[in-house]
């Protein structure tokens, strides 16, 4: 909508967060317990994401509607990607959110959420302070080159990726719901907002 993309983004943040909050992804009990695999929706919603824009990026590319290089696919950091998933997988499991539905749960009044943005903010600023030889040379290991993608570091087709996804994705879905019936089912979203 504009040359640098504030406005689209700041439209679309707004947009994306009201939907996370009345599917009652802002709620820490709703985030929670897919740790318990009492609830798999939101790994449902957000491998679902993944595999239909993989799929429509493909698409794209294949009817020509998308210029191959147009997309740019950053360095992939092996080191850092298992590192940083770790910390962040530790205060999602221990906080209730992640930093985007930290934002949506504070927007909705939530104590707790506020309290784990100011940690985000924190921890964002003592990573930065810190950041030195020593993290610039771990960030390093396992670098791959730019714009490697999955199919051109292993050689492996794109639709063969995509199938391997898609069939993950129909799994997933198999063994949640598995899952949910064995414990109480998935949290509602009024569960969620009143944390029963």
């Amino acid at each position: 909508m504009n040359s640098t993309g504030i406005v689209s983004a700041l439209i679309c943040g707004i947009l994306f967060g009201y939907v996370l909050e009345n599917a009652g992804f802002g709620s820490p009990v709703k985030l929670t317990a897919q740790f318990k695999l009492s609830d798999w929706s939101v790994f449902k919603v957000m491998f679902t994401a993944i595999v239909v824009a993989a799929v429509g990026l493909w698409l794209l590319r294949a009817v020509g509607l998308l210029a191959p290089d147009s997309v740019a696919v950053p360095a992939g950091l092996m080191m850092a990607s298992a590192v940083g998933g770790a910390m962040v997988g530790a205060g999602f499991a221990i906080g209730g959110y992640c930093p985007g539905t930290s934002v949506a749960g504070m927007f909705s009044g939530r104590i707790d959420a506020v309290v784990f943005a100011i940690g985000i903010v924190l921890g964002t600023a003592a990573y930065a302070f810190a950041f030195g030889p020593s993290m610039q040379a771990m960030k390093e290991i396992g670098q791959l080159a730019q714009g490697d993608t999955f199919t051109e570091v292993y050689g492996v087709a794109e639709p063969v990726v995509l199938a391997i996804m898609g069939a993950a994705l129909v799994g997933v879905f198999y063994l949640g719901s598995w899952f949910e019936r064995r414990g109480s089912g998935p949290v509602t979203a009024r569960q969620a907002v009143t944390g029963a």
